[in-house]
Formats: structure tokens, sequence, C-alpha cells
């Protein structure tokens, strides 16, 4: 049976915003009983229709948008507020605000202790410049003016409602008051207090200003509770070997006897010490050597020791890490995806109109959209120009001029590819001649003999860098000159009695030879897309790069927070050796009248490691992350400063290599499975396999999309949005 639908138009009059929220909320049985009897009259009055208010144009723009970015909804949306959302939200204040907390971050390194020095080395560490007291209070005075404006605004669009239930917000409130009274603190002693609160505070500016930097954090909270089981056994696996071992290696009668318990063992703590670091491998098998020339058999006791710590616990680690992370990281992203869901929703409603649809004995009411509304909205919301191309050319398919709820949520699908790797199309010749070179040059054979060439040429490259490794440069003119011979008869003629590779200008022959090798060993890489594997592997590293910026935004917060403490513990704690004032960088300064242990801090040289300013600390934890050779700060630092300070760099090691370092290896399993699944998967077409991926992507397969009831329920508690109806 044909049917005539009918299309009434919704008006503004439906909604309660902003300012009228409360007066609405105050009128007889409140604004949704007033909206049905606005309803019942619309549908008795079915000739008349009103175009869609352009506030509600504006708040569906505003909500798409908040889909897109997997924003909150729960925002003030009157005019005057939708206006300041989308200014403080456009890229420029964004920047403006990336901008005010890269540089409070970056005042670490001007701050006394400057790192304003050409070396860390102790030795010859000389600043050259430190910024006079206010010069940098000055510019993070603006900053803290800045970030004290944004947690206005903020506060501001949320309600006060929604401002209570955000402890993110309320952290900010606090961490800016404490900073700003530390400032003044700072004014007041004239930049001459030896500690500053605030240093350790700045990285929570970066913190709040990522919502999926605040979803890692969140699930690295709840991920380190389920990991204690784990790290208890772990240290009652160390503290066993450890009585076993000062059982073992005790102090003998001799003294080459108990060179394993004089260096390793001598009491608790070093005890304890060596074995930690034999957990991470650093001092194999430097700890075993003194025992194990003595008995062989001593050789069971540390290897038994790395078998169930290294490679059994430690892995486990590394399991239940990735196992449980992975869990609450779906969780968090499970209300990730929510947002978008109920942002899409509301820019449905409040856009919705009903349309009659007769069948039958019963007609139904279903609500929905015309398309030239949603083209209206489509122009107004700021995306990609990719996607929003895609979704008005998908819009424009609609023939009733109408688009239902459903149809709506399937418009934005584009918005889960975040981009296609695009080529650019073949040109068009008029000539014969010129098109039959096209597609020689176009077939895949051709690439084939280029790549065969590329690699002929690093054949011969590496050959003639093996053969030459020692030789010098005058030497060298037999292989390099046959490289550019062509250019040189080209310029100079034939024959040129002035060639020499060692001629010097703007570029010597011998540099431009380096310079031309080097690209073309970077040439090479071409031949990455011709194989399938290695052109996943490639793409899913690519992918990595983009999805790493949360968690290798909570490195750099580890990395600061660390550093600064660092600074502050152990700055000018390793004195320098000597007043080496008028000796060369080059010199050698060690005095030969002094016979340094092997193996320590001062004879490895490791001067330039050391926490005398922020850069300086900054390298050192690097350094200290791989954990090679990490015993060697454990020692020094314990030497000049206090056995305790062990705990810092073991907490060190606990956050940076056993958590961080884990959090990446599952990452990146996670990335290169999807990316292996798609690839490998007959369902995917290599098309939707060049797609690349961002986290949400990553994990959309295990996630759940919210019911229609559960997305309007959500917006029936919208703070600020009163929407007139139940679910139909």
């Amino acid at each position: 049976m044909e049917t005539d639908p009918l299309l009434r138009r919704c008006s503004s009059s439906w909604y309660s915003f902003g300012a009228n929220e409360e007066s609405r909320r105050s009128d007889s049985s409140g604004p949704r009983s007033s909206s049905s009897s606005r309803r019942t009259s619309s549908r008795n009055n079915s000739s008349s229709s009103s175009p869609i208010d352009d506030l509600c144009i504006q708040q569906a723009a505003v909500f798409i948008e908040d889909a897109i970015q997997y924003r909150s909804i729960n925002h003030r949306v009157d005019s005057q507020s939708l206006r300041l959302y989308r200014w403080y939200y456009s890229k420029a204040c964004q920047r403006v605000l990336s901008t005010a907390i890269f540089v409070t971050l970056a005042l670490a390194f001007f701050e006394k202790p400057s790192s304003l020095s050409i070396t860390s080395d102790l030795r010859f560490r000389r600043v050259l410049w430190e910024p006079p007291c206010g010069v940098t209070e000055g510019i993070e005075a603006f900053c803290l003016l800045l970030f004290i404006v944004d947690v206005v605004i903020k506060s501001y669009l949320i309600g006060w409602e929604e401002f209570q239930k955000t402890k993110w917000l309320i952290a900010y409130i606090i961490v800016l008051a404490v900073s700003t009274m530390d400032w003044t603190v700072s004014l007041c002693l004239i930049c001459k207090e030896s500690v500053r609160v605030r240093r350790i505070l700045r990285p929570f500016f970066l913190l709040q200003n990522s919502s999926l930097m605040k979803k890692t954090l969140k699930c690295l909270r709840q991920t380190i509770p389920q990991i204690t089981s784990v790290m208890l056994l772990l240290a009652v696996h160390l503290l066993l070997f450890t009585m076993i071992a000062m059982l073992l290696f005790t102090r003998a009668q001799t003294t080459k006897e108990d060179k394993e318990w004089k260096m390793y063992f001598r009491n608790l703590p070093e005890s304890l010490t060596s074995l930690l670091v034999l957990l991470t491998t650093a001092n194999n098998p430097d700890v075993m050597i003194p025992a194990y020339s003595r008995n062989r058999a001593y050789a069971l006791f540390f290897i038994i020791f790395s078998l169930i710590g290294t490679y059994l616990l430690m892995n486990l680690l590394t399991a239940i890490i990735y196992n449980q992370f992975r869990g609450y990281l779906l969780s968090s992203i499970q209300t990730s995806i929510i947002r978008r869901c109920l942002g899409i929703r509301g820019a449905f409603e409040v856009l919705c109109c009903e349309r009659s649809i007769k069948g039958g004995r019963n007609g139904s009411i279903r609500m929905t959209v015309s398309t030239n509304t949603v083209l209206q909205v489509l122009q107004k919301v700021k995306m990609s120009s990719a996607h929003k191309q895609e979704i008005i050319k998908q819009a424009k398919t609609f023939t009733h001029d109408c688009v239902t709820a459903e149809q709506f949520r399937v418009l934005f699908d584009e918005l889960h590819k975040e981009t296609i790797k695009m080529y650019p199309p073949k040109p068009a010749y008029r000539s014969i001649f010129l098109q039959k070179l096209q597609t020689v040059f176009s077939h895949r054979f051709a690439d084939y003999v280029e790549n065969l060439m590329v690699a002929v040429h690093l054949t011969c490259i590496f050959v003639a860098l093996v053969l030459d490794a020692e030789k010098p440069i005058s030497e060298r003119d037999g292989f390099f000159s046959g490289v550019l011979q062509l250019s040189s008869l080209v310029q100079y003629g034939l024959p040129h009695p002035g060639w020499n590779p060692e001629l010097h200008g703007l570029l010597s022959l011998w540099e431009t030879v380096r310079l031309a090798n080097m690209l073309i060993v970077f040439r090479f890489l071409r031949i990455i897309p011709n194989i399938k594997l290695m052109a996943l592997v490639a793409s899913g590293l690519f992918d990595l790069i983009k999805n790493l910026r949360a968690f290798a935004g909570i490195l750099v917060v580890a990395y600061y927070v660390f550093a600064i403490v660092g600074v502050v513990l152990f700055k000018d704690t390793i004195p320098v050796p000597y007043n080496s004032t008028n000796t060369s960088l080059h010199e050698s300064i060690s005095p030969e009248n002094i016979t340094l242990q092997c193996g320590t801090y001062e004879q490895l040289g490791y001067w330039p490691n050391n926490f005398n300013d922020f850069a300086a600390a900054l390298i050192t934890l690097w350094d200290l992350m791989v954990v090679n050779n990490w015993q060697v700060f454990l020692d020094v630092f314990s030497r000049y400063s206090s056995p305790w300070s062990k705990l810092y760099f073991v907490a060190w090691w606990l956050v940076s290599s056993v958590i961080w370092v884990n959090l990446f290896v599952a990452l990146i399993l996670e990335n290169f499975i999807h990316k292996w699944d798609r690839s490998y998967h007959p369902s995917f077409s290599d098309q939707e396999s060049e797609y690349q991926m961002s986290v949400q992507d990553m994990f959309r397969d295990d996630l759940e999309e919210p019911t229609e009831e559960e997305l309007l329920e959500r917006l029936r508690l919208h703070p600020h949005l009163h929407l007139p109806r139940g679910p139909i």
C-alpha cells in the first residue's frame, strides 16, 4: 500500500537551554509535559511546518564535532555558550594552549640549574648563560594566567553539576593554586629557594589536556593492583635467593676465596642489589665469575636464579600487564565509542521531526531529518575535507528527502576510517609514443628492474666501504672518481689535470659522492611496498608512531617528574675530581698516580651522566631505562649521597623498564595482530587494509555499540538539554 508521508518540523520551543533551564523546571508539570502539549498541537496542525531553528543546527554541528573528537556532550547548549565552546576548541585556541604547556615544560631547561652548557661532563661543564631572576618567572606567570583562563572557561561550559563530578578539573584548580603560591614564594625569596614544588606539578598540565592520556593513566592506575601478586612473588624470589647467596658466599680465610663475598655479597643491601641487577642481566656474567672460577658448580645458582626470575617471572609479569591493561583500555575506549554514538544521536535528536507512516490498519510515527537539513549541518561542521565530502556524497543518495536515525548513524561510520592512502591518477598523454612508454614503465616488472639496479648499486657501495674502510680520502680516488667521472667530463672537459677528490669548496667531490650514496640507500626503501609482509610491518610501524602519542606522553611525564626529583636529590652529589679549568676537553685528565677500581663510575668515565641540571638528568634516566651497567649509578650515588638513594633508581626501573616498556610491547602486539588479521582476512579488501588506524579503531572489533534505548536515556539525563519525547 502506497504511503503519503507528512513532514512536520519541530520548533525551537521544544527545548530548553542554558539560562532558561531553571525557569522551565518551575513551570507547572515541567518542560517535558509542556513539550508534549506542543507536540500534540503540532500533530493537529498538520498543514503548518516551520524551518529548523538556527540554534538546532548549531547544536547539531557542535554535537557532531564532539563525536568526531570523542568529547562529552554534557555542556551548555545555548547560543552564546556554543559560540564560546567552538572558539575554545578551535585549532588556533588549542594551539595557543598547547604552546603554553610546551613553554611551561621547557622552562626546566633554562631555570637554575641551567642546562645551557656545551657538555654535561662534570670536569668541563661551564654554563653559558643563566637567566636573571624574573625572566623565567614572568614567562611562567603568563602561562599560568592562560591556564587559569582555560579552567574558568571549561568550568563555565560544563556547568556546576558536571564540574562537581569532574575530578580532573578540581585537581586542575588545586594544581594552579599551589603553583601560584609557589611562584609567589619564589619572587619573595628572589629566586633563591632550594625546592620549587611547581616544577614537579607542571606535567599535570600536559596530562589534563589529553583525554587519551587521562584514559591511559587511569588504566595504569587500575592495572598496578592487579600485578601486585606477581611483584610480591618476584620480591620473595629475590629475598630467597639473596639469603641463599649470603649462605653460599661467606667470608673465607684467604683473600682469593672471598672475592665473591667482597665484591657482591658483603651484606644484605649489597646482596639484594647484586641479584636485582642480575634480574635485568646488566651484571651478567660479572657477578658469577669470581665464584665460577673457584668451582663450576656455583654457576647453577646464578642460572637457576635467572631462569626463574628473568625468563619466567618477568615474562609472566609482561603477560599479566598486557592482559590487564588491555582489558581496562578496552573499557576506557568503550566510553569513547559511547561518546561518539551519543554525539551523533544527540545531533539527530535536536534536528528530528515527525513523519507519519500509515501502513495497514495502524499508522506509525517515526522521527526523521530532512536531507537538506543534514547537508546544512554538515556544511557547518569542522571536520576533515575527505570525511565531509564522503558523508555529503552519501547523504545526497537518499531519495525520499528524509533520514532516519539509523541512516543518520550509518552516515558517520565514515569517521571510523582515519585516512586512506591516495595515489594520484596517471597523466593522460595524446602522443602514442608517450602512452606506450607509460605502459612499459607502469608495469610491475619495471619496478622489479629498478629495485634490482638499486640493489646492485647498494652492493657496490657496501663492497667499496668494506675495502676502503681504513684508507684515507686521498687514496679513495680509484673507485669514487668513477662514480662522478661523467659529470667531471661534462664540466671540465678531457683531460682534466686538476682532478682532486679533496677539492675544497661548498662540497668536495668526496662529500658529494657520500651524499649521493646516502640518497641511494634511502631510495632502496621503495622496495618495501613490493613485499607484502614487509609492507605490513612498515604500515604497522607508522600506525604505532601515530597511536603512541598518549603512551609517549605518559613516559614524558614520568621522565619529567623523575628528572626534577633527581635534580633536587642528587645535584652536585658527585664531586669534581680536580680543578680542570685549564684542561682541554680532549686531554686525559686522570692523574697517573691514582688507581681507580675497575667498573666504577670514575674508571668508566661516566662523568657526563649526572643530575646537575635537567637535561643531564633526562639522559641519565634514559641510560638507566636501558639498564645496561645501571649498577654503576646505584653504586656511585649510594657512595656519595646515601644507600637509600637506591630506592629512587629501583622506582625508576619499575616505572620505565617494567611497566612502560611492557605496555609498549602490548601496543606493538595489538597493532600488528590487528593489521595482520585485516591484511590476511578474506572479508577485508586491499583498500580497507590501507586505512590508518586510531587506538579506537584498533579495538573496535572487541567493543559494543550502545543500544538506542541507552542513548536516549543518556540524552534525557543531559544537564542542559531537555528532549521532548521518550524512545519511539
